[in-house]
């Protein structure tokens, strides 16, 4: 704000110091129009206190008493460098006459402009003698339009001074408004800069938690696996120390069959991430002797960002394979559909397992709501209150069908914003 403060009151000032040159240059040019140029030029003749300086001089005098400027005067200019006064009508408070051919306090710069036949204006001069003015000249002209002299008008600073100061003060609301402005944009820029940290630290905290999650479930399925696989080297081996080599064989067919089943885990998904995540729901699934099925659409699922993708079935998933572990191995069967269907995404994960009764359905999407049993360390019910809320965030619907032969958990999501879809719900 210092700083607008500062910068306008030098524009203010430069503005001015331009209004006020301009102004008395109009005003310089109409004096030289109306100056006897006959007169003047006897003057020049015989440069001396004689009739016709009398006359230019009262001519002068008039004119800066009508003007209110400091000083009036005709300047001599026959070199690029200095230039004399020759008549000059001063101020009363003038400490006494100048004389006729004294050098005059025009700079140099502005005598070459003379000199070459321009009108002139100076910054302000500081003059011990006389105080601070600015100066403007323009060319005395005769009747064939030849330059004879100059026309100087002195102004006083204390004139620029005070309309400057005048309009500096009627412009300081608005430079004050705008320094404010400026500074609440600042405040307001730093808040949403701080907002959005927080935001992006949560999103990365979020993601994080996910990954670290999906990983572990990846890590335990591995070690599950590597667990199974030591404990067929044993079967095999054993079978073989005892010469059983049929029943080896027979193991080893079954086993073959099984690393077939393994093999068969790659989905043919257009989202990396998501792929990668299925691939690790269904070995996590086969290493719990869960006949799971996927229907996936080959499509990017590009309208909703991956993370949130896998939060939803994540979480959808995980309930479905739980709900399954309570069944007979032979009873444990898992269906997921991952479609784009006209204008939404659906996604649908259907269990085998224990039905979820009425009075539990009422409550399943209420953050501490669980109908699992509680585990020492292990936080419950936060599951399905994430997925709504992530999906509420979409536009979409989530609803839970559940029966004593199995449960399915449908959400749908409209792939254009603003596009209403019926409300979520327990059908």
């Amino acid at each position: 704000m210092v700083v607008n403060v500062i910068s306008s009151f030098f524009n203010i000032r430069k503005t001015t110091l331009n209004s006020i040159a301009n102004q008395n240059i109009v005003v310089a040019q109409s004096i030289a129009s109306s100056l006897d140029v006959e007169t003047y030029q006897s003057f020049l003749e015989n440069p001396v206190k004689n009739k016709a300086y009398d006359e230019i001089k009262e001519y002068l005098e008039d004119v800066r008493d009508k003007n209110g400027a400091l000083h009036v005067y005709t300047l001599l200019v026959d070199n690029p460098k200095v230039s004399r006064a020759m008549i000059v009508a001063m101020s009363e408070e003038g400490k006494e006459e100048f004389p006729i051919g004294g050098i005059c306090t025009v700079p140099e710069e502005q005598v070459k402009m003379a000199y070459e036949g321009r009108i002139f204006t100076t910054d302000i001069i500081e003059d011990s003698t006389y105080g601070d003015y600015l100066t403007v000249g323009v060319p005395i002209k005769d009747p064939a339009n030849k330059i004879i002299g100059y026309l100087g008008i002195d102004i006083s600073a204390d004139v620029f001074n005070s309309i400057s100061e005048k309009a500096f003060r009627s412009s300081i609301s608005n430079i004050t408004f705008n320094g404010l402005f400026i500074i609440i944009m600042i405040i307001a820029f730093l808040i949403l800069q701080n907002l959005y940290m927080r935001e992006l630290k949560k999103e990365v905290g979020e993601t994080e938690d996910t990954y670290q999650l999906e990983l572990q479930s990846l890590i335990s399925s591995v070690r599950s696996l590597r667990h199974d696989f030591s404990n067929h080297i044993q079967v095999i081996h054993g079978l073989l120390k005892l010469e059983q080599h049929e029943k080896a064989l027979d193991y080893l067919t079954s086993l073959s069959k099984e690393v077939s089943v393994i093999e068969s885990i790659k989905l043919d998904v257009n989202n990396p991430g998501f792929s990668v995540f299925l691939q690790t729901k269904k070995l996590s699934a086969q290493n719990h002797n869960i006949d799971i099925h996927f229907n996936v659409s080959y499509d990017e699922f590009d309208k909703i960002k991956t993370i949130d993708l896998i939060k939803i079935l994540s979480n959808l998933i995980d309930n479905a394979i739980e709900a399954t572990l309570e069944l007979p191995d032979e009873e444990r069967k898992i269906d997921i559909i991952c479609k784009k269907v006209e204008n939404i995404y659906l996604f649908k994960i259907t269990n085998t397992g224990p039905e979820i009764l009425g009075k539990d359905r009422e409550n399943i999407f209420k953050s501490g709501f669980s109908t699992k049993k509680v585990q020492e360390g292990k936080m419950r019910g936060q599951g399905l209150f994430i997925v709504k809320e992530v999906v509420s965030r979409y536009g979409g619907v989530i609803s839970i069908e559940s029966n004593h032969n199995q449960t399915v958990a449908t959400v749908k999501i409209p792939i254009s914003k603003g596009e209403l879809l019926s409300k979520s719900g327990v059908d």
